[in-house]
């Protein structure tokens, strides 16, 4: 399986604009530029991608972790806040925090919590960054 996505660039980093797109047609030239990315102009940035990446990765793997555990979720929310500092070695993703809320009916509070941290391991967009992931899992 591949996915494939596009970025264009033109311009300097503080004065230039860009345009993502992805294969599937979804995203198609969301503009990115040094005010979404370092300030709150409008548009997206690849920090705020990656974090809805990893947010419905986790949903999922949550889910399957779920049903080899004999639950099923009504709902599973995951927001997924990615933290992006300046270091000596440059900008760097530091941080990713997860915060799920799931709605179980009859589930058991200590195998969430087990799945919650077996979908965190396993979530192919947890292994592939290499920050620290944290994670609050909480039943409603």
């Amino acid at each position: 399986m591949q996915r494939k996505a596009s970025a264009v660039w033109h311009g300097g980093l503080r004065d230039g604009k860009g345009k993502i797109s992805t294969e599937s047609g979804l995203l198609s030239n969301a503009q990115y530029g040094f005010t979404t990315r370092f300030e709150n102009g409008p548009g997206t940035n690849p920090e705020e991608l990656i974090a809805a990446a990893h947010a419905g990765c986790f949903s999922m793997a949550l889910s399957a972790q779920l049903g080899s555990a004999g639950m099923t979720a009504q709902t599973i929310e995951t927001n997924a806040a990615v933290t992006l500092e300046k270091l000596e070695a440059g900008w760097t993703v530091t941080e990713v925090k997860l915060d799920v809320k799931a709605k179980i009916p009859n589930a058991d509070a200590a195998k969430f919590q087990e799945a919650a941290e077996n979908a965190k391991k396993g979530c192919p967009i947890s292994r592939l960054l290499n920050a620290k992931v944290s994670l609050t899992a909480t039943l409603t």
